[in-house]
């Protein structure tokens, strides 16, 4: 056999655009369509956006104006503007920027110079215009090439830099911006940023009350033990409570107004504080999860030049604040050990309901401790058999880089669907997890029931969220029932097990469902993938003629080559969404009760009758 020739002629400069587009993962994580938090496109907006904050940060303008219209994005400061000399530097050359300078950004988001680089060469088209000093400058370009530069003019426009975009859609594929994933993301920086105002397509984002308003906002008050405790100090602010419902712990963390949805030293530092200062109050050694049990907190503080476990700064990896200040854990440690203190005891009533919780979690904790323990030998001994879960390899390898981000969990029904997913699947990041008939409708049980009901406990287990969402093996959780009757009340059952006892994972846009098409429309020439009725109609009159047309009945009629398509790059997610102002407990009271009446009243009101207008071939 030949041997692969190694020369010269194998080496390759990249220029810097050549190897964002070659390489994007390593700047902006995954790539996806929008539809969920973490895709890219939301990467890029918000890389525009960080550059705006730090002028905020720096005293340098208090609105920014985004917009939205058909894929293009628009992002307009009133900060100081970039130097006119530097504009096409700052968005087209690698390591090239004001935030080496800690003079100018002391304590700023990005400071590898690469996020509007990034933007720039993932973008048909992207514009730049900076104002200052009664001048501007602007320039153009397309996929990192600059296109048009014009020169300095005169303006009477107020100071600022404004930023268009397009993202390129070879790369972002059926992409599209979701208002409510952006509407988050615009909260979090009001939240953590009194004072400023963003306005988005002409709505108004401003907070009073930084990260009180973030659990109020993103948790219904009613479902709160006690009234938030919101503490302030010098680069730190925390707001904590706990819910009267949810089971597990709930996290908001922030480095410099960066969401670290993964955590990092802050977190940790945060959840052990927590802990230390309880025992420490109530002069009791209480087990860590019975302290921690039901919470719901944030915590934002501000690190001189942080360090983040990947571009997409997600997870913080400093262990120091910087300039004199002490190490990340010792600097929360003593603010929460000394203003949490001074709260509870100025606030007994907080201190007795929160003691009175704690109580309660450790007597649940020991009621449950029998079943607990042969719940989790069940799970390790049909991990062991492979009975329920497929896993991918991305947990078989040490996984200590951005890969979790990519890992997806899907919840089948039946062998024959379970079958073609798991042919079909990317084994290095989709695992699946097959149900064996309905699940139980969980509404109005306690956690019991999640060890005593196997084909919860396996599921909790293979999620590893029995705790906390900080140790979740899979960044996405997707559904993937047949759409018929009995698959919609899978869903439905799913659903409601997760709000029941883990709702923070829909809180945080972790769960999904699989569209997978109705129809395929071909002809000897093409094959259509449809997903709805007017789909269909569109691609019969493309294809022309009298194509064949096959009405998917389930997800196991469709062979394991053809699931490659949906739930590969083409994958079309609809992420399952809270409303903020429902409550969860009226939600499943009303959906999964008995007041069966209601229920049909309401099916009745709001049926929608579609009219099949295309005659069956």
């Amino acid at each position: 056999m030949a041997e692969n020739q190694y020369t010269e002629d194998n080496i390759r400069s990249l220029d810097w655009k050549e190897h964002i587009r070659l390489r994007p993962g390593m700047y902006i994580g995954k790539l996806g369509d929008g539809s969920s938090a973490d895709d890219g496109i939301y990467i890029l907006l918000k890389e525009v956006i960080d550059n705006c904050i730090d002028e905020f940060v720096m005293g340098a303008g208090k609105t920014i104006d985004i917009a939205i219209k058909e894929n293009i994005v628009t992002v307009r400061d009133y900060g100081r503007g970039i130097p006119l000399g530097k504009v096409v530097d700052v968005v087209s050359k690698m390591n090239t920027g004001g935030k080496y300078d800690t003079r100018a950004f002391k304590k700023s988001v990005g400071l590898n110079g690469v996020g509007t680089k990034a933007v720039n060469a993932l973008s048909t088209y992207f514009k730049v215009e900076s104002t200052r000093d009664g001048k501007s400058k602007s320039a153009e370009f397309k996929t990192g090439n600059l296109t048009n530069e014009e020169l300095l003019e005169e303006t009477s426009r107020r100071r600022g830099t404004k930023v268009s975009f397009i993202p390129d859609e070879t790369i972002f594929k059926k992409y599209k911006y979701r208002s409510e994933y952006v509407e988050r993301m615009l909260k979090n920086y009001v939240y953590l940023n009194p004072g400023l105002t963003i306005v988005f397509n002409g709505e108004k984002f401003h907070s009073e009350n930084g990260l009180k308003d973030l659990l109020e906002d993103n948790n219904n008050v009613s479902d709160m033990l006690y009234p938030i405790i919101h503490l302030k100090g010098n680069d730190i602010e925390v707001a904590i409570t706990h819910s009267k419902t949810q089971y597990s712990e709930e996290y908001h963390s922030f480095v410099n107004g960066q969401h670290t949805t993964q955590g990092g030293t802050h977190q940790a530092a945060f959840r052990e504080a927590i802990v230390k200062t309880l025992r420490d109050f109530y002069g009791k050694n209480y087990e860590a999860s019975d302290i921690r049990k039901s919470i719901i907190s944030a915590i934002s503080i501000k690190v001189m030049e942080p360090v983040f476990e990947s571009q997409t700064k997600t997870k913080l990896g400093s262990t120091e604040m910087g300039g004199n200040l002490p190490t990340v854990r010792t600097y929360i440690n003593d603010f929460v050990g000394k203003y949490l203190d001074n709260y509870l005891h100025k606030n007994s009533t907080t201190a007795e309901a929160l003691q009175r919780k704690i109580i309660q979690a450790e007597k649940e904790r020991k009621e449950l401790s029998g079943i607990r323990k042969l719940a989790r030998e069940r799970a390790k001994k049909a991990s062991l058999h492979n009975k329920k879960l497929r896993d991918c390899r991305a947990h078989l390898q040490d996984m200590k880089n951005d890969r979790r981000l990519e890992t997806t969990l899907f919840i089948t029904e039946g062998d024959s669907a379970s079958g073609s997913i798991t042919k079909s699947r990317d084994v290095n990041t989709q695992a699946v997890f097959s149900l064996r008939g309905k699940p139980l409708n969980s509404y109005g049980m306690s956690k019991k029931i999640v060890y005593e009901n196997e084909e919860f406990n396996l599921l909790q287990a293979a999620l590893n969220i029995e705790e906390s969402l900080e140790d979740l093996r899979y960044n996405n959780i997707v559904i993937a029932t047949d759409a018929d009757v009995d698959g919609m009340h899978i869903r439905l059952l799913l659903i409601t097990f997760f709000l029941q006892f883990f709702p923070e994972l829909i809180k945080e846009n972790h769960l999904y469902i699989l569209q997978t098409p109705l129809f395929r429309v071909r002809n000897k020439k093409e094959t259509i993938y449809c997903y709805s009725e007017e789909e269909k109609r569109n691609a019969i009159e493309k294809l022309s003629g009298k194509p064949e047309i096959t009405r998917f009945k389930g997800l196991g009629e469709i062979s394991p080559d053809e699931f490659k398509h949906f739930i590969g790059d083409d994958i079309r997610l609809e992420p399952v969404m809270l409303d903020k102002a429902l409550s969860i407990d009226n939600l499943l009271k009303f959906y999964m009760g008995k007041n069966t009446p209601d229920r049909q009243d309401f099916i009745i009101n709001n049926l929608k009758v579609e009219l099949d207008l295309v005659e069956e071939n």
